[in-house]
Formats: C-alpha cells, sequence, structure tokens
C-alpha cells in the first residue's frame, strides 16, 4: 500500500519479523512554495468563511436597496410637500351648504356658466359641464412624455391656450387642477403609486400656469386623484387612454 505527500513517498513494507517499516523516497526537487503560481483569494476559505463573505454581500446589497428606497420615498414626501403647499381651499359648494338664498343664488350661477362654456374656443379638447362647474379635459398623451410629469412642446402650446381662454371667458374664477390615470401599473422606479405621478403631473400644470401665463397662483389649487375617478371604463385602451388625463375644473366663484 503507498501513501502520498507533497515532495516524497511513503512505501509501506513488510519484513518476515511481520513488523512494519516506513521508507521515505524523493520524488525529486522540491518546489518552493513562492514558484507556485497565486491562487483566488476565496480559494483558502472554508465553507463557513465563504458563507460569511455571501452574508456580507447580501447585507451590503440591501443597505443600497434601502438607501434608493429612501430616496424615492424623499422625493414623494417633496413633492406631496410642494403640492401641499400650492393648494388652496377649494371654494365652497353651495349646492351641498344649503337652499333657500344660497340655492337660489346657485341656479342664475349654473346658468352663466353653462352660457360661458359656449364662448370658450379650445378646439377638440372635452368641455363639459358638471353641476355649477365647468370640466375641461385634456389628455396627458398631449401635455406629457410617457408615464412622466415632463410638459412636451404640444402640450405647453395646449396649456398657453387654455389660460387666453380661461383668462377671457372666466378672468379671476378659482381653477382646480385635478391629475387622473387609469388603472395600469406604473412603469419605471421614479413613482411608487399613482397618486404621486399625478400629483407631479397636476404640479407641473400649475407651475406652467402660474409663470408662464396670465393665470395667477392664487386662484389655482391642485388635487390627486390617482386612478380612482375613471370618466369611462378602463376594460379597452381607448378608454385608459381617456383615463390619463388632466382636468381643469372652473368654479363660479372668484378668488378673492
Amino acid at each position: 500500500m503507498f501513501h502520498y505527500t507533497r515532495g516524497a513517498l511513503l512505501r509501506a513494507t513488510s519484513a518476515s519479523t511481520g513488523t512494519v517499516s516506513l521508507k521515505s523516497e524523493s520524488l525529486g526537487p522540491q518546489v518552493p512554495l513562492a514558484s507556485l503560481p497565486e491562487q483566488p483569494s476565496y480559494a483558502n476559505l472554508d465553507s463557513r468563511q465563504l458563507e460569511s463573505a455571501l452574508a456580507r454581500s447580501q447585507t451590503e446589497n440591501q443597505l443600497i436597496q434601502e438607501e434608493l428606497a429612501a430616496v424615492r420615498d424623499q422625493l414623494a414626501s417633496t413633492t406631496s410637500q410642494l403640492a401641499a403647499s400650492r393648494t388652496v381651499a377649494r371654494p365652497a359648494d353651495q349646492a351641498a351648504n344649503g337652499g333657500g338664498a344660497a340655492g337660489a343664488v346657485a341656479a342664475p350661477q349654473a346658468a352663466a356658466m353653462q352660457s360661458a362654456v359656449g364662448q370658450l374656443a379650445l378646439g377638440d379638447l372635452p368641455v363639459r359641464l358638471d353641476g355649477g362647474v365647468v370640466r375641461i379635459e385634456i389628455p396627458a398623451e398631449r401635455l406629457f412624455e410617457n408615464g412622466t410629469a415632463n410638459l412636451l412642446p404640444a402640450g405647453i402650446a395646449v396649456l398657453t391656450q387654455l389660460a387666453g381662454e380661461l383668462e377671457r371667458v372666466f378672468p379671476g374664477h378659482f381653477l382646480g387642477i385635478e391629475g387622473h390615470l387609469d388603472t395600469e401599473p406604473i412603469r419605471g422606479d421614479a413613482w411608487d403609486s399613482a397618486h404621486q405621478l399625478t400629483a407631479a403631473q397636476a404640479a407641473a400644470v400649475f407651475d406652467f400656469l402660474a409663470a408662464r401665463t396670465p393665470l395667477d397662483d392664487g386662484q389655482m389649487f391642485l388635487v390627486a386623484h390617482g386612478a380612482n375617478h375613471p370618466v369611462v371604463s378602463n376594460a379597452t385602451a381607448a378608454g385608459r387612454r381617456r383615463n390619463r388625463r388632466i382636468e381643469c375644473v372652473v368654479y363660479p366663484e372668484r378668488a378673492p
């Protein structure tokens, strides 16, 4: 029977007496350890050390993911705070708050709003009377880059025309800017929810109208509805496209 060790051969031999002796026979010149090729850094680690290294790597990856999540949360919080800082109280809904004299005033206001709707020149934008307010729908695809709150050049043109018409027909009236979305999942990592995206889109419209048109920020407020208020079913592509929109809501009351 033979046993091998580095650099030598140990041979077991049996003597006539039954005893066993070991002889060492050199296999040749010894190779200095320093001349051996370097082994990978993990080659000298046992399984426990490898498991420890893997655990450290997983922990570092988890920390990175948590930091990214914290940045996204901070962005969402900043967007919400910015939106809240620009929001003013909605005009009182007279139809909800009383009959009597209030109801008598509401009827002429509704008639005046209905008459004014016919004076708006907004091309193919859908306009409708909703109780005592006027709702103007602007498809999101005409305003923003897909899935973002970045205004397109064509969107800027639409908003510029809209602001001019509102200033002409409804000067000084309260204006609500409402963001709406369909029920499709949000793509990408920029937004965690439909409400975050619609808040950012409504804020982008608010900023443009306040900074680049005659409309005053004191007469405007914004609302993010997410996917909560579709105008049609989300069962079809056409329906989902229509539900992705900004609605500019004109109130009968004027800002002070």
